[in-house]
């Protein structure tokens, strides 16, 4: 039961974030709908604000989130491999890294093949390349962490 709760504990978070993910690739994350939330939060903090400058910081939002939500994905999933690959959790590991950031990648590549199936929606292969660009940008600021703090 131990082992059970300790893989619960390692990878129920990286299985919530992919859920949302997941949820997020339906018409629910479609760009009508973010700009309808997006929108008129602009509209009331710039009300001379242009609907094709809207429109881009929309873009820049949506993308954003992408980088954002495939960093998060992909350290939890370098969390995960790392409470459940040894007894003992190791620190900074190559491989534990590239391991995570396949997968994420890998993860990004089924996330926009699902758009295809979603009418409101488009795969690009432009965001498996932004997503996995969080990914990396991730891991880049975990080992970055890591390093700074054996300097303190």
């Amino acid at each position: 039961m131990h082992n059970f709760r300790r893989l619960l504990w390692a990878w129920l978070p990286v299985l919530v974030l992919m859920t949302l993910i997941f949820g997020a690739s339906t018409d629910l994350g479609s760009s009508s709908h973010s700009s309808r939330l997006i929108g008129p939060i602009l509209h009331f903090l710039f009300p001379g604000m242009s609907p094709a400058a809207i429109d881009q910081v929309v873009l820049g939002v949506r993308k954003g989130a992408h980088v954002s939500e495939y960093g998060l994905l992909c350290l939890l999933i370098w969390r995960a491999r790392r409470l459940t690959g040894s007894p003992v959790p190791v620190g900074w590991s190559w491989a534990t890294a590239s391991e995570s950031l396949w997968l994420a990648v890998l993860y990004a590549a089924t996330d926009e093949l699902h758009q295809t199936f979603v009418p409101t929606r488009e795969g690009c292969l432009r965001d498996v390349f932004i997503d996995s660009s969080g990914a990396v940008l991730g891991l880049f600021l975990l080992w970055r962490l890591g390093r700074l703090r054996r300097q303190w």
